[in-house]
C-alpha cells in the first residue's frame, strides 16, 4: 500500500505577495494506477503529510481496501503542502506564502499530471481549507468537495490563537515543544480532559496526568517537525480567506459546481461547528447540492482524527455509488 514520494518542479511561481519561486512539490499516489480510476485528492492538515494510508497512514482507517474510500476503486493523490519538512523541502521565508498559495500550486500539480477533473476533494483543517480555496479558483475541479473540520475563512478566534502560537514559536527557547503544548488546548476540550485525566497523578514525575501528556505532545512534535516548518503551516491557518475581492462569501462559495459536503464537530474549538452550520445555512438558499454533517464527540478538533466511524459513515455514501464503482471517468 505504501507508495514512494514523487516529485514534480514548478518554475517561477509567483506568489500572492509578488515573490517568485522554483520549487519541487511533492506527492504520494495509492490504490489504482493514475488515470485508471476515479481519482481522490486528499489534502493534509497541520502536522500531517502525503501518507495518508497503509502501515503509517495517518487516514489508515477512512482510506485503504474495503475502507470509505476504497483503494479497490480509487486512485488515491496527496501532496505535500510546500514547506512541510517532509519531503526535505523548507521554507525560511514563510511569510511569502498564504494558503491561497498552496491551492494554486496543488492545482499546478493537478495540471502537471494531466488531471483534468477530481472525483472528490478531501481534507480536515487546514487542509480542508485548502480544498475550498481550490474549489473557488477553478470551481469544476471536483464533483464532490469535501472540507472536514474546517471552514473557508480564518475567525478572528483562530487569527488569535495562530498569534499566541506566532509568539511562542519566535520568543520560546523551546519553540515547537511549547507552542504545540497550547495548541493541545484548543484540539481537544475541557470536557475531553475531564473524562481522561479526572485530576489523577503522575506518581513517578509528581504532576497532573494532563500534564504530563502535554509534555509528551510537546516532545513528540519537537522531534519529528522543524522550527520554520511549523511557522509556515500556523501562517497558512491565519490566512485562510477564499472570498473573492469587493464579494460576499456566499457569493464567493456558490461559484463552486461541486457537490459540497460540510463535515464540522460539534465540540470543535477551532473551527466552531457554530461558524459552519451558519455557512451552510447561508449557502444551501441558493445552492442546493450542499450538504451538512457532524461528528458528535467530546474530543473537539481533533475528533476528524479519532471518531473514525462515524466520519465514515458520513462519507461512505458519497463513494460507494453504484455509478462510481461501474465507471473509471467522474
Amino acid at each position: 500500500m505504501n507508495s514512494k514520494l514523487q516529485k514534480l518542479p514548478i518554475d517561477q511561481f509567483i506568489t500572492e505577495s509578488g515573490k517568485t519561486i522554483s520549487l519541487e512539490l511533492s506527492y504520494q499516489l495509492f490504490g489504482k494506477p493514475l488515470h485508471e480510476g476515479p481519482i481522490v485528492l486528499v489534502n493534509h492538515a497541520l502536522t500531517g503529510n502525503s501518507d495518508v494510508c497503509g502501515e503509517k497512514g495517518w487516514w489508515q482507517e477512512l482510506i485503504g481496501p474495503g475502507k470509505a474510500i476504497d483503494t479497490k476503486h480509487y486512485t488515491i493523490l496527496a501532496f505535500n503542502i510546500p514547506g512541510n519538512g517532509y519531503d526535505g523541502l523548507l521554507l525560511e521565508n514563510y511569510q511569502d506564502f498564504i494558503a491561497k498559495d498552496m491551492a494554486k500550486l496543488f492545482l499546478i500539480g493537478l495540471e502537471k499530471l494531466n488531471i483534468k477533473q477530481l472525483f472528490a476533494i478531501i481534507g480536515g483543517s487546514l487542509g480542508g481549507s485548502i480544498a475550498w480555496q481550490m474549489a473557488v479558483l477553478q470551481p469544476t475541479i471536483c464533483k464532490h468537495l469535501i472540507p472536514i473540520a474546517s471552514d473557508f475563512r480564518a475567525t478572528d478566534w483562530l487569527i488569535a490563537n495562530c498569534k499566541i502560537q506566532e509568539q511562542f514559536l519566535n520568543n520560546s527557547s523551546n519553540p515547537i515543544h511549547d507552542a504545540r503544548m497550547h495548541a493541545m488546548l484548543l484540539y481537544r476540550t475541557p470536557a475531553s480532559f475531564n473524562k481522561r485525566f479526572n485530576r489523577t497523578k503522575n506518581t513517578d514525575l509528581k504532576i497532573f496526568n494532563i500534564e504530563s501528556w502535554l509534555l509528551h505532545h510537546g516532545k513528540k512534535l519537537q522531534k519529528r517537525f522543524q522550527l520554520s516548518a511549523y511557522k509556515l503551516m500556523n501562517h497558512l491557518l491565519k490566512s485562510i480567506d477564499v472570498t473573492n475581492e469587493n464579494e460576499s462569501s456566499i457569493n464567493t462559495l456558490c461559484t463552486i459546481k461541486s457537490n459540497i459536503h460540510m463535515v464540522s464537530v460539534d465540540s470543535d474549538l477551532f473551527f466552531t461547528a457554530e461558524e459552519n452550520l451558519h455557512t451552510f445555512i447561508a449557502l444551501f438558499k441558493v445552492k442546493k447540492n450542499v450538504a451538512y454533517s457532524e461528528i458528535k464527540s467530546l474530543h473537539g478538533h481533533d475528533a476528524f482524527l479519532i471518531e473514525f466511524e462515524q466520519l465514515a459513515a458520513i462519507i461512505e455514501p458519497i463513494f460507494k455509488t453504484t455509478s462510481v464503482l461501474k465507471s473509471p471517468t467522474v
